[in-house]
């Protein structure tokens, strides 16, 4: 299956078309660059064997046309030994619910933005097993807190496990109930310098305002799952979530508080700057 064109085709063993979050997790994917039109190898590039880890299964960007998707998978810093048994394990005991945890190339740019931001102060709406709190807790200052919201014990039974083989246990506290609520009690001071919202989708607006009340100026909000499988770009789509996500994004791109843009990673991660 051949990909862009952009002065060297990229090869892929891969089924052409096929989603890619339905593909076997076994599958190994050999990326390699070859030189348009003669199709030769590129001198010094040598192909790459994807191993059948968690993180091939689990690309989320099904707008993307699956070659590609697979190329950025390829070229992202990949997951450690503890965030691909994590992930393993997730999808041993979630089952079809493993989709709720981001994708692995989200997972180097939360730890990123946490480093670039120097973010001391952070807080994540929506934690799952834990995989997005450990790669923004690794990425916090010295002496830096991650506070995280959830509604479920169960899961997050998980996440408790996870942080304390990280050593991030000290690094991170969990408050368990109804964002919403949890958030209307949260100090102002000190502000929030990083925020990462991946809950319900319809209380998104909610969960926007009470992080932006409580943001430092120049703090940064990440906000998951905003192109919905592309569905917000869809005309012919109007089922309730992808009206409510585009009400979101438009309230976004609206908001004289804020700098914006849509980041085309994974399901769509929007990355909001106060100004």
């Amino acid at each position: 299956m051949r990909g862009l064109r952009a002065g060297g085709v990229l090869d892929y063993v891969v089924p052409a078309r096929l989603p890619i979050m339905s593909r076997p997790l076994n599958m190994v994917f050999t990326v390699c660059h070859t030189a348009w039109p003669s199709r030769t190898p590129i001198p010094g590039c040598a192909a790459r064997r994807l191993p059948p880890t968690s993180r091939m299964g689990v690309m989320k960007a099904t707008y993307l046309e699956p070659a590609v998707g697979q190329y950025l998978l390829a070229h992202a810093t990949q997951p450690d030994a503890l965030l691909d048994e994590l992930a393993r394990e997730t999808r041993e005991v979630t089952h079809h619910r493993a989709t709720m945890q981001i994708s692995p190339d989200q997972g180097p740019f939360l730890t990123m933005i946490a480093q670039l931001s120097r973010a001391v102060n952070a807080v994540e709406v929506g934690t799952f097993t834990g995989y997005s709190s450990i790669c923004l807790a690794r990425g916090l200052a010295p002496g830096g807190r991650l506070t995280c919201f959830d509604v479920s014990e169960e899961w997050t039974a998980i996440a408790r496990r996870y942080w304390e083989r990280a050593g991030l246990a000290d690094r991170i506290r969990l408050v368990i109930g109804p964002a919403a609520e949890s958030l209307r009690g949260f100090p102002a001071t000190p502000p929030i310098d990083l925020a990462f919202i991946d809950a319900d989708k319809a209380a998104y607006p909610v969960y926007y305002e009470l992080i932006m009340e409580r943001l430092a100026p120049g703090g940064v909000i990440l906000v998951d799952n905003t192109l919905r499988d592309g569905t917000v770009a869809d005309p012919t789509a109007d089922d309730p979530d992808t009206r409510a996500m585009r009400a979101f994004n438009d309230k976004v791109m609206n908001d004289p508080r804020v700098t914006s843009l849509i980041l085309p990673i994974a399901d769509g991660l929007t990355m909001i700057r106060k100004n």
